[in-house]
Formats: structure tokens, sequence, C-alpha cells
């Protein structure tokens, strides 16, 4: 299915219920689609199974099947780039809640950023709560698995949102532990079936209790993490405007809903 850019007078309704208000941003997937990262949840996306926390924690297995997956994902997830629709964000000057774990919000300089979901680009240690750059582990990897060789493209259909890929893998794959305790290492990502840390949902919600609007760009709101800051909004008699390529769970909330690219979208709002 095409994705469309929005019309002018699409752009010119997310404006008037923006225009004079302190607007938020809730971001998903759909907006760094454009960098080359693939959206679990969207209307043209391929059925996956992401990994498991219960799986992750149980299972060595799982966790040297993530790994590996990882260790190739990584080559090209961690070269993303920003794209127009992060620009665009970073222009309009709103603060910025992103189910995003690849940090790019970040990158364009967004003046506030709760990463709801975690960061790509750090572990955390299950042990000791060490937490330590991702590029450190892919080295450690890499050295460890010297005949895992090659890459996965950014945009190709393997290459999962969460940074792994979905391919098989050997079975001596070698994963290391922590360099402090030798612990258990995990992305400090939320997987599913994991809870987000509770400081983080407050964070968040606060920064919707000083909105007068939220804007919701590139997420289906499929899971609960993310919609109920939309079901929020209109409890608090706040305009809730939501820019996706496909329906939503909020669809029926919205007070005014574009159906089109989400950076094109952003990119026409910033240049009014």
């Amino acid at each position: 299915m095409p994705i469309r850019p929005p019309t002018d007078a699409e752009v010119d309704a997310v404006a008037a219920v923006l225009r004079g208000r302190r607007w938020l941003a809730l971001t998903g997937a759909g907006i760094s689609t454009d960098s080359g990262i693939p959206d679990y949840r969207g209307p043209d996306s391929r059925p996956t199974n992401p990994i498991q926390y219960t799986d992750f924690l149980r299972h060595a297995d799982a966790r040297r099947r993530y790994w590996f997956r990882s260790l190739m994902g990584f080559r090209s997830f961690g070269a993303a780039t920003p794209n127009d629709g992060h620009r665009a964000l970073a222009r309009l000057g709103a603060p910025v809640i992103t189910q995003n774990v690849d940090g790019l919000h970040a990158e364009v300089g967004t003046a506030r950023v709760v990463d709801l979901h975690g960061r790509i680009d750090r572990v955390v240690c299950l042990g000791c709560a060490a937490v330590s750059p991702r590029a450190r582990l892919q080295s450690r990897l890499e050295e460890a698995n010297p005949a895992v060789t090659g890459t996965i493209p950014a945009g190709a259909a393997e290459l999962r949102p969460d940074g792994d890929a979905d391919i098989a893998d050997p079975d001596d794959f070698a994963v290391p532990g922590c360099e402090d305790c030798g612990g258990v290492l995990k992305p400090d990502v939320v997987f599913f079936g994991e809870s987000v840390p509770r400081p983080r949902v407050d964070e968040s919600f606060g920064m919707l209790d000083a909105a007068h609007a939220l804007l919701v760009a590139g997420s289906s709101l499929t899971v609960m993490s993310g919609l109920r800051f939309a079901r929020q909004a209109v409890r608090q008699g706040k305009p809730v405007v939501l820019i996706n390529h496909g329906p939503t769970r909020a669809d029926d909330l919205a007070t005014v809903k574009v159906d089109a690219g989400t950076s094109p979208t952003l990119r026409a709002l910033a240049a009014l």
C-alpha cells in the first residue's frame, strides 16, 4: 500500500488544533521507517515474533539466539540516522515521548525526550545493574564470534525495529557476560511482556498533564503503553491529533486523523 503525502487541508487541520497550544508529541515506529528501521505493526509490516521477556530471562538458548540476531541487526540499526520527520518535530519544539528505542529524537537535538521503551544503544546487567554502551558489547560479540560476518541492509525484511534480525542462528554462538560481575546482559529496552519502569511512566504522564494537546505521530497505538496517553488526554478534555499510515486503536478518540506519511506531514507542519 503506497504511503501518500498529506493534503494542504489536512496539514491546516492539524495546525489549527495545535496553534496557540502547548502540545506533546508521542511517536512510534512509523516516524523511523524513513531511516530504514522497520515497523512491527504498520499495514505493510512483515509478520514477526519478537522475543518475549520471560523467554529471555529463563532460557540461555533464547538469549543466545537474541544476541546473535542483535549482532547482525545492530550493524545496520546502529548506523541509522534521523530523517525529515525527526528534524521537523525538533524544529516544532514540542517535548516527545517515544515508543522507539533508536535514539534518533535525541540525535537531532529534541529539547526533551522520554524513551518510554528504553534505548538500544545501552546494555544493562541483570546481576549488578551496571549500564554499558551497546557498541562495546558489539565489539565483544564480534571478538567472541569471529566467523559471524556480513550485514543486513537497512530496510531489509529481516531487520526488526528493536535492533535484532529475523534470521537463523548458529548453535555455537558465544555470549559474553557482564565485564563487572559476569552476569547476564540484556539490552536496555522493554521487551514484549515486560513492564515500562514506573518512573518513566510517571514522567510521561506529567508531561501530558502540562500539555494542552497530544499529537501522535507514526504509531498504531496497538499496545497499551502508548494508547493510555491518548485515552488520558481525552479524559482531560484535550484534543488528540493522529498522524499515521493506516488505522490506530485511537481513531475513535481523534480530533483530527491524517492517514498519510509521517515525515512529509511533519515537514509540512513545520514549514507553516
